[in-house]
């Protein structure tokens, strides 16, 4: 049934709950309930309300519906970038990141408050928390930050972090099976011959370290010795990258293929190889992680491990509503897949 838009309410225009409830001859209350998908209301009567709602332009007017309910329909997302303050948030990870978790909030009915950490301060969970008070917080990365999660975590917070699952930890995480990527992408090397394969990136943060053991077992299990020499730290900025890939050609220990730690690190070393004249993949192969979208326009189209950000974005606000709704959550590994392309190929015999 559809029915004819009553004349419009309020000093604005708005049309109100109370005016729907008429339409649709229920009390306001239920229309309330119908609106907010309560079970409790009929489905026959759920569908009726919306969609005389949705037929007269109703929306609900959020500030409103907060203070009614006590509830903010606010998620707190937390970018910490404590290891590395001068990576930007225009990273083209990060932008993936926040672009589809800003998406799926917005669908689940929730509005998305953004901050960045970049120097540890104590306490900064609960300043967030005071300041902004969202009903959930989502953290993308642990950074250094693993023991004040643990703590706020163990205080009783509200939080999902998208990030490396860790042993005896008291929060859930969503993220990629970094040990299990970082070794698909150092073995995908060593079938293809190569042998001295260098590993760029900062194998001290939480994710990091995983793609790093990933990689160590690889070589491991092809009886290949680990060389330090071949372990170069470098941080995600583009600049960073550069000087660390640079510092490996310089540095002279022989090699015949990076794997890097993130697509960034992955591109920038192509180009400090190639302002050296060492073609990729001809000379050098290489590998990258995250399947950014610039990953395939590269030159060359970059091999790389994908994490599935939608889907990642999709778990964190699902899960996150669970965790605000009192429910126990599980954290979640997702597979690293291997997207080949141009970087890699077989490697020249002679």
């Amino acid at each position: 049934m559809t029915a004819n838009k009553p004349p419009q309410s309020g000093a604005f225009g708005w049309l109100t709950i109370t005016d729907i409830a008429k339409l649709a001859d229920v009390s306001v209350s239920t229309v309330s309930r119908a609106l907010a998908d309560n079970p409790l209301i009929s489905e026959k009567t759920r569908k009726r309300v919306q969609e005389i709602a949705r037929d007269n332009g109703f929306s609900i007017n959020p500030i409103a519906s907060s203070l009614r309910s006590r509830q903010s329909r606010t998620i707190s997302v937390v970018i910490s970038l404590v290891h590395e303050k001068d990576q930007h948030l225009y990273d083209p990870f990060w932008m993936t990141m926040l672009a589809h978790l800003a998406e799926t909030l917005t669908d689940a009915g929730y509005e998305m408050l953004l901050s960045k950490l970049s120097v540890h301060q104590d306490d900064w969970l609960d300043r967030i928390r005071r300041s902004q008070r969202p009903e959930g917080m989502i953290l993308i990365g642990q950074s250094r930050e693993h023991p004040a999660i643990e703590q706020a975590a163990r205080a009783g917070y509200k939080l999902l972090v998208w990030g490396a699952k860790l042993d005896s930890q008291s929060y859930p995480t969503i993220g990629t099976d970094n040990v299990g990527g970082g070794a698909v992408a150092a073995r995908h090397l060593i079938e293809l011959g190569y042998r001295r394969i260098a590993f760029l990136g900062d194998h001290t943060l939480p994710e990091i370290g995983q793609r790093y053991d990933g990689y160590r077992r690889a070589l491991a299990e092809a009886d290949i010795p680990l060389d330090p020499a071949l372990v170069v730290p470098s941080g995600f900025d583009p600049g960073h990258a550069l000087e660390a890939a640079n510092a490996l050609i310089a540095g002279g220990p022989p090699f015949d293929a990076i794997m890097a730690a993130s697509d960034m690190i992955a591109i920038s070393a192509i180009r400090a190889l190639n302002s050296v004249g060492r073609s990729v993949p001809d000379d050098v192969a290489v590998v990258g992680f995250d399947d950014i979208q610039l990953a395939a326009f590269n030159n060359p189209p970059l091999t790389t491990i994908r994490q599935d950000i939608a889907e990642g974005a999709r778990l964190l606000v699902e899960n996150i509503a669970r965790i605000i709704a009192g429910e126990k959550v599980a954290s979640i590994e997702m597979p690293g897949v291997l997207i080949e392309r141009q970087s890699t190929r077989p490697k020249r015999q002679g």
